[in-house]
């Protein structure tokens, strides 16, 4: 596995996100889940990403299991805190200093290590100054708790009065073909901070995987139906996006994911993706990508085909989407 820097930290070229590993999408067997995680270690993926949010803190809980032992030593441990979920479903955010400490003492017990490699803000908290919260992060960092400051799903003025704080290693925001914002703006800042990006749902969301044609795909229980995207008025329009994605997997001679993720990683050295997984077959997949380099004749097709906006919905219902970009 090839690696990339991420600010001054090294990490694998993909990184495996984690959120899948217990019940959101459907009902992973969390057995699998871990041996997903020892074989990404084992095959060079080094780059593990939860959040104290996925699942109430279970799935910092499973990631933890898994890298018990000499398995945390091979792993760049990321995690997340601030952006918070309520059994009856209510929302909030919290970027208050006292938090970002208790936050950060709950997740080091659940994933049973003494440290985090990268910790991230989830959601900015606009009642409290960034400033604050990055400080009171850096105050961890000091005393050995985490070891690099990360941000997920900022603006651009926001990253720059945290980078001017303290040092941030990593900005996280969602990043695929049928996600492209960041393009204006934020990926050009993050290169002049020197801040890695790293891409949250580079496959969004399974649908550049092109296994999805429809909502009936879903599962009842599978969130993506509560997302725009997939509403079946936009998935209607949006799957008219893969015959561009199709035919370019054909021509590479790779799968429409691998060209999918190919892409990502086309865009620059400082870019990360972390696409996610609770099983090691498509985990081998998406690892594969890492190698594959799309001829300029495919990634200029899929340029025409997936230009910025071209999705139909949001990437998140509305009130989701008051959270990102703040």
């Amino acid at each position: 596995m090839k690696t990339r820097k991420l600010g001054s930290l090294e990490v694998s070229a993909i990184g495996l996100g984690c959120m899948s590993m217990t019940p959101i999408y459907n009902t992973p067997d969390p057995e699998e889940a871990i041996a997903t995680i020892h074989h990404a270690l084992d095959i060079g993926v080094t780059l593990i990403d939860t959040a104290d949010a996925y699942n109430d803190g279970k799935n910092e809980s499973l990631v933890g299991k898994a890298l018990a032992g000499e398995h945390r030593t091979r792993a760049v441990l990321a995690t997340k805190f601030g952006n918070i979920r309520y059994p009856d479903g209510r929302r909030e955010v919290n970027g208050h200093p006292d938090y970002v400490r208790e936050a950060c003492e709950l997740s080091l017990k659940r994933l049973g290590t003494d440290y985090i490699d990268l910790y991230y803000i989830h959601r900015i908290d606009p009642s409290v100054p960034i400033e604050d919260t990055v400080g009171a992060m850096a105050q961890l960092k000091a005393e050995g708790k985490i070891r690099h400051l990360g941000l997920s799903e900022a603006a651009p003025d926001t990253l720059r009065r945290a980078h001017a704080t303290h040092p941030i290693t990593a900005l996280q925001t969602e990043y695929s073909l049928w996600s492209r914002e960041s393009e204006a703006e934020l990926i050009p800042l993050c290169r002049d901070l020197g801040v890695g990006y790293v891409a949250y749902s580079p496959l969004g969301r399974g649908f550049l995987t092109a296994t999805i044609n429809s909502v009936e795909d879903l599962a009842e229980t599978d969130r993506r139906r509560d997302h725009p995207r997939f509403a079946p008025e936009n998935i209607a329009r949006n799957v008219n996006l893969l015959a561009a994605l199709r035919a370019g997997a054909e021509s590479e001679g790779c799968t429409a994911a691998q060209l999918a993720l190919a892409w990502v990683l086309s865009r620059g050295e400082d870019i990360v993706p972390i696409p996610g997984t609770c099983r090691r077959k498509w985990l081998d997949q998406n690892a594969a990508a890492a190698a594959i380099a799309p001829s300029a004749e495919t990634l200029a097709a899929l340029e025409a085909a997936f230009q910025p906006d071209v999705a139909a919905g949001t990437r998140y219902p509305a009130g989701q989407m008051k959270r990102v970009h703040l």
